[in-house]
């Protein structure tokens, strides 16, 4: 089988490099130059092509922010492609993406997002055993062609993840607790730090606990904002959540309340019991 890739970045170029042995040829398509010279000295595909050359491949892979994925799809639908041809999304919320998917591809779409990533973007960043051991969230199954659904799978246990099954709806208003809210709460706590401390402070201070706190502040501001943008309603339910639970600590604190405090942080040590 042949696959296309577009986007060249982290996940996508991950991808690439993760299933070189399981397609005869990839091919790959960014808007960026220097990612596209990058991803074919690195490896991570065999060539560059556009949008309108896919009309022969297997598997279509989108790697790219949210809208772009939508807008993508909308080119494809245009396209004279293989009537069992497998669309995979990478995006980080579903429910938008599967809306807005023409109605002619639906049944070739199979809505997916990897729980993998690192703070780091671009080819370079491209990983091969990223995916590996990783959940991948399949999102509204039923909607897809089961040929489809049945050649994901296979490409999802080469690449040895777990695969769950999830509403889209579900998906996003979980991905918004358990993903996006701690990269606001990252990027917050670096905003706060910057505006109090000078860069020595910083530096001689800062030991594992701030480098573990505000390591997901790295990452890409266009992609996080946009998947904000996305999942603005789950986001906010979330930071309200959080922020009451900030509240809970201030109070206890403000009023000595130690022993309760103590119970509150002891509860909080139950959530890696079960990760």
């Amino acid at each position: 089988m042949t696959c296309a890739i577009v986007g060249l970045g982290l996940m996508g170029g991950s991808f690439g490099l993760a299933t070189k042995k399981y397609f005869s040829k990839i091919v790959g398509i960014d808007h960026n130059k220097s990612h596209q010279e990058d991803a074919i000295k690195l490896g991570l595909v065999d060539e560059i092509v556009e949008l309108k050359d896919l009309e022969n491949v297997d598997v279509i892979v989108l790697a790219i922010p949210i809208r772009g994925i939508i807008s993508v799809l909308k080119e494809l639908s245009k396209l004279n492609l293989k009537d069992d041809v497998l669309i995979i999304d990478f995006g980080s919320t579903k429910e938008s993406i599967i809306k807005e998917c023409p109605k002619n591809i639906r049944r070739n779409l199979v809505a997916s997002h990897p729980m993998a990533g690192t703070e780091y973007s671009g080819p370079a960043a491209a990983i091969e055993d990223l995916y590996k051991n990783k959940v991948m969230v399949v999102c509204n199954i039923e909607e897809s062609g089961d040929i489809q659904v049945k050649r994901a799978f296979d490409i999802y246990n080469f690449l040895e993840m777990k695969i769950k099954i999830m509403d889209a709806k579900e998906h996003d208003r979980h991905a918004a607790f358990i993903s996006h809210m701690p990269h606001i709460v990252s990027f917050s706590i670096a905003n706060a730090v910057l505006n109090q401390e000078d860069k020595e402070h910083i530096v001689t201070l800062a030991a594992g606990g701030f480098r573990d706190m505000s390591r997901l502040a790295k990452s890409n501001p266009a992609m996080w904002r946009d998947i904000f943008k996305e999942n603005k309603k789950n986001l906010l339910d979330s930071i309200e959540a959080f922020k009451d639970e900030l509240k809970r600590a201030k109070d206890l604190i403000e009023n000595e309340k130690w022993d309760e405090l103590y119970e509150w942080m002891k509860k909080g040590n139950e959530l890696h019991k079960i990760m």
